[in-house]
């Protein structure tokens, strides 16, 4: 992946100013295809810090729209974070959201992408694109076998509707068949400590929507809202939870079941429909997560550091922007889902 994110950043050519819109459609892209948000953060986080440090400029030009795009991207419906979101809603009697879920992310962060863009100026880069495709490596045997393995199981899950996770283990298991990576290797890179936060915070919340916690939380969220607000007051609320947490772990799980009863209160208004309210709620709380107390701003964090060697002075000035960016995502989501951003698509 990081010899395809090179090739594509060569695209650019002397083009230099495009290479943050190549690198945002290259987080989509690689987020989309299923690994999802986490992994390709880090490695976006890690490839474009690098990449800024080679070009000798401010990484607020490349880091934060790139790591936007995989956060993007991660929300698809054979990404671990839509999949996350679509079963939630389907548990609550919400189906087929799978699409219009994944074209309001791609919309509100482009959007987001782009104010980002010209507020650092990135357009203003002059310089050129660090690599050249005649220079960079052909693809050997084994990435050759598992890019493709990767386009044959999205297009068994997106046109053939298997299972995204029987067709993630059979992928996995061709290709460690075929031994195009060392097995205990890929197995340790697995995130399992976040797969078990996940499972623990789904039994809990389990728990707490048998003991009426969610109609608790909903009924009380529903007697602040009116059919004006109450999609950006559930994306608020969703976005500054997530400054401190996780939004696939905790977030998701937390306030999607709670749409249904807030529609309920509201006397399920035909104007509001739950795709709008979890996608505004998705996509303010995954923006939200630039935060450095949340997972990508902590991935950007540790990428600069390891890059740069910063002073603390320079690390509390990124810290503090980062989670500027943050609060100007959550206010811009939150506003957007006020004036029908996440209405467009349902």
């Amino acid at each position: 992946l990081e010899l395809f994110a090179k090739k594509a950043v060569a695209l650019a050519g002397k083009r230099a100013k495009l290479i943050p819109v190549v690198l945002y459609i290259l987080g989509i892209f690689l987020a989309a295809i299923g690994p999802g948000s986490i992994p390709v953060m880090a490695l976006m986080a890690m490839f474009s810090m690098a990449l800024a440090a080679q070009m000798k400029i401010n990484p607020l030009k490349l880091v934060p729209i790139a790591v936007s795009g995989a956060a993007a991207g991660g929300l698809s419906p054979i990404a671990p974070s839509g999949i996350i979101a679509i079963n939630l809603a389907a548990k609550s009697g919400f189906t087929d959201i799978g699409i219009p879920f994944f074209f309001n992310s791609l919309l509100s962060y482009t959007l987001f992408g782009i104010v980002m863009y010209f507020f650092f100026k990135a357009y203003k880069i002059d310089t050129d694109a660090p690599f050249k495709m005649d220079d960079l490596p052909k693809f050997n045997r084994n990435q050759i076998i598992t890019l493709a393995g990767i386009a044959v199981m999205v297009v068994l899950v997106i046109f053939g509707k298997f299972n995204i996770g029987l067709m993630a283990f059979l992928t996995a298991g061709v290709l460690t068949f075929l031994r195009v990576a060392d097995e205990k290797q890929a197995v340790s890179g697995i995130p399992w400590g976040i797969l078990v936060m996940v499972a623990g915070v789904n039994v809990l919340m389990d728990v707490v929507i048998k003991l009426q916690g969610i109609k608790m939380m909903a009924a009380f969220l529903g007697s602040l809202m009116n059919e004006s607000t109450a999609t950006p007051i559930l994306a608020l609320t969703s976005g500054i939870m997530t400054f401190f947490s996780s939004t696939s772990g905790v977030v998701m799980p937390t306030m999607i079941p709670t749409v249904k009863d807030i529609l309920a209160t509201l006397g399920n208004p035909q104007n509001i429909t739950a795709t709008e309210m979890i996608s505004a709620l998705v996509n303010t709380s995954q923006n939200a997560g630039m935060s450095p107390l949340s997972t990508a701003g902590a991935l950007i964090m540790a990428a600069y550091g390891s890059t740069f060697n910063p002073s603390q002075k320079e690390e509390h000035k990124l810290f503090v922007t980062l989670f500027g960016i943050s609060v100007a995502g959550l206010i811009f989501m939150t506003v957007g889902s006020y004036f029908g951003l996440f209405k467009i698509f349902n």
